[in-house]
């Protein structure tokens, strides 16, 4: 309903920002590692947002980027998340960690968010590992510039093609040293990392 506001920061918060947009005030609450990022009061930003409307309440959800306003749509699909729980992993985790985390099987960095506990943090895996881009993971693991990034991503498709997942082929192309090694190299020295299927 809402997909982003352009205003000035009336106030600022731990938790939350108050936006003056054209004369009328938005309360918008997000992860506190992107209110610290904010400008001080008196400047204009411009905040992606979700509206989730309750019985009791409609509140705002905001973020200064587009890729973690996708993650919090995600994290609220997962049963037993609702958006502060969401809000609270994102302020401990931004979008890429989050996808790192995910497809890794991390869950311990998940579970550090304030109101996450173990079991949470691995439902929000299960759910989440098959909705999640490995391409996407590996763009924020490496970067595109990165050279090393293409043959990466080679080697864990081949590995997908011959039948493991894609968070074992991950794991195991991340623990070798890529430096200079061909696609089919790379293959063997993560193979070697791999439990037969």
């Amino acid at each position: 309903m809402i997909a982003f506001l352009r205003g000035i920061i009336e106030e600022k918060n731990i938790d939350s920002v108050t936006l003056d947009v054209g004369g009328v005030g938005y309360e918008v609450f997000m992860p506190v590692n992107m209110t610290a990022k904010l400008p001080g009061e008196g400047s204009e930003v411009k905040i992606y947002t979700y509206l989730n409307v309750r019985e009791d309440a409609m509140q705002l959800f905001g973020f200064t980027d587009k890729i973690s306003l996708d993650s919090f749509k995600l994290l609220i699909t997962v049963n037993g998340v609702g958006p502060k729980a969401a809000l609270s992993i994102l302020g401990k985790l931004d979008a890429d960690a989050l996808r790192v985390a995910v497809i890794t099987d991390d869950d311990k960095s998940i579970s550090k968010a304030n109101g996450i506990g173990p079991k949470t943090a691995k439902r929000i895996i299960v759910d989440l590992k098959d909705k999640i881009d490995l391409e996407a993971v590996y763009e924020a693991k490496l970067g595109e510039a990165d050279e090393s990034a293409s043959v990466r991503k080679e080697a864990c498709e081949v590995l997908a093609a011959l039948g493991y997942s894609q968070s074992a082929a991950y794991k195991a192309v991340s623990s070798v040293e890529t430096e200079g090694l061909s696609v089919d190299k790379l293959v063997s020295a993560a193979l070697k990392n791999m439990s037969p299927i």
